[in-house]
């Protein structure tokens, strides 16, 4: 029963690239490890831009600085 969570931003993932995601990490869990995609979970976590950090930085501050 595998479980696969994958963490995003939220900055507009539509809800087709979502699905997408699913199909895909699902499909790859089958193609890779033989695993019943019937019982393979996928959790998609949609974080913030101000409650995910790289280096020093939050990820709305580095947003912004991209756009300057």
């Amino acid at each position: 029963m595998p479980y696969v969570n994958i963490k995003i931003t939220d900055e507009g993932v539509t809800a087709e690239q979502k699905r997408k995601l699913v199909q895909g990490v699902t499909q790859l869990l089958v193609d890779v490890l033989n695993k019943d995609p019937s019982t393979t979970f996928v959790l998609i976590d949609e974080v913030n831009t101000d409650n995910w950090g790289v280096g020093y930085q939050l990820v709305t501050e580095l947003r912004l600085a991209a756009r300057h």
